[in-house]
C-alpha cells in the first residue's frame, strides 16, 4: 500500500556558493573539508533525520563541466534547493541550474547563503531573479526564499522547515511492498571490491541477495551500505545506498529493477567510445590521450569538457594498468588519470617505456593541463624565450656533415643554446649546435651581425633563407 516517503532534495547552484557547506551544517559533519580543493567532484547522497522526519539530499557539483550531473540530480529529485551566495548574486551556473529546474519541472526554493557577510544583499538577488522572471515572495511571486549562513548556522532550521512543508504539499508517496525501482546516482570501480553502485530507492524495498538489472547490466546485491558506510540488510524508500554485486558498471541515471526470472550473466564493461578516425594531418594537430577515471560520472564530466583537439585513444573507469602503458607506447599517447592512485608496478613500467602519466584530483587542473599541452602543439614556441636569430645564407659540405653558413640578425647564438629551424614561419626541426666557428676559429658565441658556420646535432635538413632560432 502506498505511503508517504521522505523527500529527495537536490542542492544546486554556482561553484563555491556554499552548497556542500550548507549540507555539512545540516549533517553536522565534515564533508566539505574532505572535498579536494573544496569542490564537490561527484554527486554525494546523504540522509538526515530532523524532527523525526527523514530527508535525502543530493549535492551536485557547481563547475560547468558537471552539467549532466546537475541535470541528472534535478531529474531524480522531488525538490531542488537553489543556493545563491548573497555576496555574488546570480552567476552563470545559477542561470544554468534555473534552466535545468524549469525544464525538469521540479519544485524548488531558494537558499541565499553567506548572509553573514557585510556585502550581502538579499534585495539585489531578488531583483536579479525578477529580471529572469523568477518571482519570489515579496516580489510578486510565491517562490520561497530562505536567507541562511552555512558558517553560523543562521536560517538552517527554517530551510529544513520549508523543505518539509514543500514536500508535504507535493504528497510524495510510494509502495514499500511494490516493485523495486531505484535511480543510479553514481557507478565506480573499486580496486579491491569491483563495481560499486550508488542508488536511491524510489519504490519498493531493496534486500540483500536480490537479483538486479539496470539497462542490460545484471548483478546481485551482495552488500548494501548506507550513507554512513554501515552494512545493512535492506534499503527502504528514498534511502541512498551503495550496492556491491553488479557484474559491470551500469550507466549513471539508469533505473534499477529486480531481475525476476532472468539469468545473471557477465556484462560487458560500460565504456565511452573513442573519437572518430582522424587523418594523419589532423592527428599531427591533436593531443592523443588515454583517459581513466574513478567513476562513470567523473568520466562523463571530463568528456563533456574536452577541447576538440584531444583525440581519445581509449577511456574507462578503473585503475591505470600495464595494458594502458603498452597501448600508450604503441599509439604515441599520454595517459591522464582522474582521482586515481598509481601502483608501483605501473610507475616502474611507465618509466621503463618512457610514457608520461598525469594524475589529477581536481577537474580544473586536468583541463588546464590539456589546454596548455594543446597550445604547445598548435604553437610550439609559445613558452620560449628567444635569445637570438640567425639567417642561413649558405651551405657547405664538410667531412661528415653539412655546415650552415649563417649571419646573426638579432640577439646572439651561443654554442650551448637549444635551437630550432624556422622556414616560412613554421618550425621544421629541433636540434643543438655541435660546432660553432667564425671563419676557421672555434667560438662559443656569435653576436649580432656576426657570420658563422654551424653543424647541427642531430642533423636537420636546411636551406638558404631558413632561420636558426636560439631559445630557452
Amino acid at each position: 500500500m502506498p505511503q508517504v516517503r521522505p523527500p529527495i532534495v537536490t542542492i544546486m547552484g554556482h561553484v563555491d556558493h556554499g552548497k556542500t557547506s550548507i549540507l555539512d551544517k545540516i549533517r553536522q559533519s565534515d564533508v566539505a573539508s574532505k572535498e579536494v580543493g573544496a569542490i564537490t567532484q561527484a554527486i554525494g547522497a546523504y540522509q538526515i533525520t530532523w524532527k523525526n522526519k527523514k530527508i535525502t539530499f543530493l549535492d551536485t557539483p557547481g563547475h560547468e563541466a558537471f552539467l549532466k550531473m546537475r541535470s541528472r540530480g534535478a531529474q531524480i529529485a522531488d525538490l531542488v534547493v537553489l543556493v545563491i551566495a548573497a555576496n555574488d548574486g546570480v552567476m552563470p551556473q545559477t542561470k544554468e541550474s534555473i534552466k535545468i529546474i524549469q525544464e525538469s519541472k521540479t519544485p524548488f526554493l531558494i537558499a541565499v547563503n553567506k548572509i553573514d557577510l557585510p556585502e550581502a544583499s538579499l534585495d539585489k538577488i531578488k531583483g536579479q531573479l525578477a529580471e529572469m522572471e523568477i518571482l519570489v515572495e515579496g516580489y510578486g511571486g510565491n517562490i520561497v526564499t530562505v536567507p541562511v549562513s552555512a558558517k553560523t548556522g543562521a536560517g538552517i532550521e527554517q530551510l529544513l522547515e520549508m523543505i518539509l512543508l514543500t514536500a508535504e504539499m507535493e504528497e510524495l508517496k510510494a509502495d514499500p511492498q511494490g516493485e523495486l525501482e531505484a535511480d543510479i546516482v553514481e557507478a565506480k570501480k573499486d580496486q579491491s571490491c569491483g563495481p560499486l553502485v550508488t542508488l536511491i530507492i524510489k519504490n519498493g524495498t531493496l534486500k540483500k541477495g536480490d537479483l538486479l538489472m539496470a539497462q542490460g547490466v545484471y548483478g546481485k546485491a551482495k552488500l548494501i551500505r548506507d550513507d554512513k558506510g554501515k552494512s545493512i540488510d535492506e534499503a527502504v524508500l528514498s534511502q541512498p545506498v551503495e550496492v556491491l554485486g553488479f557484474e559491470g558498471l551500469p550507466p549513471v541515471g539508469a533505473k534499477v529493477k529486480l531481475a525476476k526470472g532472468e539469468t545473471v550473466t557477465a556484462t560487458p564493461k560500460a565504456s565511452i567510445q573513442p573519437t572518430k578516425e582522424l587523418s594523419e594531418e589532423e592527428k599531427a594537430k591533436r593531443l592523443r590521450i588515454i583517459l581513466k577515471a574513478d567513476s562513470e560520472g567523473s568520466l562523463e564530466a571530463i568528456f563533456g569538457s574536452l577541447p576538440s583537439e584531444v583525440e581519445i585513444i581509449s577511456s574507462g573507469v578503473g585503475e591505470i594498468n600495464e595494458s594502458d602503458i603498452l597501448l600508450a607506447k604503441s599509439c604515441g599517447a599520454k595517459i591522464f588519470g582522474f582521482n586515481l592512485r598509481l601502483s608501483g608496478s605501473v610507475k616502474r613500467l611507465a618509466e621503463e617505456e618512457k610514457i608520461k602519466i598525469f594524475t589529477f584530483q581536481i577537474i580544473y587542473d586536468l583541463l588546464k593541463q590539456l589546454e596548455e599541452m594543446i597550445l604547445k602543439i598548435m604553437e610550439p614556441t609559445i613558452d620560449r624565450n628567444v635569445l637570438g636569430k640567425a639567417e642561413i645564407i649558405a651551405e657547405f659540405e664538410a667531412k661528415d656533415a653539412k655546415v650552415a653558413g649563417a649571419k646573426v640578425v638579432s640577439g646572439r647564438i651561443n654554442r650551448t643554446d637549444k635551437v630550432c629551424l624556422e622556414r616560412a614561419g613554421q618550425i621544421i626541426g629541433e636540434t643543438k649546435l655541435k660546432s660553432l666557428k667564425h671563419q676557421t676559429r672555434d667560438i662559443n658565441q656569435a653576436d649580432n651581425g656576426t657570420e658563422f658556420g654551424a653543424i647541427f646535432d642531430p642533423a636537420v635538413k636546411f636551406q638558404k633563407g631558413d632561420l636558426i632560432i636560439a631559445w630557452q
